[in-house]
């Protein structure tokens, strides 16, 4: 696992983040429209950055580790979890960039849309699953 960054504070960086987005996969599971799937996928790329033990941890874990192994394995998301996260992640950054971010901060605002693209094109080249 040649991913794991050398310094530290990056790694504590990234497994913050990384636990951050494992609690809000979890949160998925248990509320219908809040996705899973797409959270997992992100805290599995902090963790193996940052760390082995984590990161096996989540890969193998009984309840989590099915949806990291489905994309790995190139079975996808299912339709339901692209489109949730597409639909959340649109209302949250259109709320960010109409609403919560001031006029004057117009290149802030440029990144926040150029984020929502990248990552809608990323969410739609994940083959779909069944």
């Amino acid at each position: 696992m040649s991913k794991l960054n050398r310094y530290k504070p990056i790694r504590i960086l990234w497994i913050l983040l990384g636990s951050l987005s494992v609690g809000m996969g979890v949160i998925g599971i248990f509320v219908p429209g809040w996705p899973t799937t797409i959270f997992l996928i992100v805290a599995s790329y902090f963790y193996i950055r940052s760390s082995r033990r984590l990161y096996n941890w989540l890969i193998n874990n009984k309840l989590l580790g099915i949806y990291i192994k489905n994309y790995l394995l190139g079975k996808g998301m299912p339709l339901k979890a692209k489109l949730i996260s597409l639909i959340i992640m649109w209302l949250f950054g259109l709320l960010s960039i109409l609403m919560w971010i001031p006029n004057d901060l117009f290149l802030i605002r440029s990144i926040v849309l150029l984020l929502l693209v990248i990552g809608t094109f990323f969410i739609i080249r994940v083959k779909t699953s069944k």
